[in-house]
């Protein structure tokens, strides 16, 4: 990497719950904290770096709250919760990232940036949810929740069921030039948070918010694009992507192309809501910008830059 490359790193909201018994707000800031470490490693190495985070689970909470309190207080729609994680992860993130970086006596400028971004209201997701949010239920709890709460529900990657939302692709982010500004000055941006608050543009122009979650990674991906970044890291819970993942003759890949992650697509060797919008988020970025993207655990995020590790997309 060259000096004061730019790093768009994308980590899910999945990685800041370890253990879904114990979903505190005490744990969830101590994940972050995990996280942060291997962050700082890279702002350490004299690199930039932009956080964009999931909140698949958390808007899940925020929503179930809202729900759960609807006798007493007004409901909050999904975009208004999707805001609130925005602040809150943020809020959690940006501790953990000056608390690491104080550790190796780093004086560490961090923010969060409230971001909108904007959505076509034609896109097809709004008829066909697809978005995974909130934590994993088993198979009577799921068909109980969408019976009871009208929830649209899905068998998610063999891991269990879990709600499914719209999932509109991203258009533009309406905060880009505050976030540009923000990076060109050497300040650690945390943005798009869980993918971005979901916004369309009326008429007369002006914004408004409207029920949806976007991938976060195809956020990323967008955000690194317009920010010309160098590098694009998409952090998930493997170490490498897979083909044929889970079974005997799964197979790890160290280095490909985006024509052959196109062809492996094509084969359906990567889970929709899982590893496939991970896989199209890198291979829009890389070639749009003809620079490159990793994926890879969090755990794993120095050594996938500086040594052997992760997978990496070339063009």
């Amino acid at each position: 990497m060259k000096q004061n490359s730019l790093i768009v790193i994308a980590i899910g909201g999945n990685s800041l719950i370890e253990d879904n018994s114990n979903i505190s707000v005490s744990s969830q800031y101590e994940a972050a904290r995990k996280t942060a470490t291997h962050i700082v490693k890279l702002i350490a190495q004299g690199n930039r770096v932009v956080v964009a985070h999931g909140n698949g689970p958390q808007v899940g909470f925020a929503l179930l709250r809202s729900e759960n309190s609807k006798d007493i207080l007004h409901t909050e729609p999904l975009d208004f919760c999707v805001a609130s994680t925005q602040g809150t992860i943020g809020y959690q993130l940006q501790m953990a990232l000056y608390n690491e970086a104080a550790k190796l006596n780093l004086n560490l400028d961090v923010t969060t940036v409230i971001s909108q971004v904007e959505v076509d209201p034609q896109d097809p997701s709004f008829k066909k949810p697809t978005k995974p949010i909130g934590l994993f239920m088993g198979e009577q709890e799921a068909l109980e929740k969408a019976e009871k709460e009208n929830w649209v529900v899905v068998e998610d990657s063999g891991r269990g069921y879990r709600r499914v939302v719209p999932s509109p692709k991203p258009k533009a982010i309406v905060e880009l030039s505050t976030i540009k500004k923000l990076a060109e000055s050497n300040v650690t941006v945390i943005a798009v948070g869980g993918g971005g608050i979901p916004v369309i543009r009326k008429n007369d122009s002006s914004l408004e918010g409207i029920e949806a979650v976007i991938d976060k990674d195809l956020a990323a991906s967008l955000l690194a694009r317009e920010l010309n970044a160098d590098l694009l890291v998409i952090s998930t819970a493997v170490k490498k992507v897979f083909l044929n993942y889970g079974k005997p003759s799964q197979l790890a890949l160290d280095t490909v192309t985006v024509d052959e992650c196109k062809e492996f697509i094509k084969e359906g060797h990567f889970a929709p809501g899982s590893m496939l919008p991970k896989i199209e988020a890198a291979i829009d970025f890389v070639q749009k910008s003809n620079s490159r993207a990793i994926i890879t655990s969090f755990e794993n995020l120095y050594d996938a830059i500086y040594a052997e590790g992760g997978t990496k997309i070339v063009p």
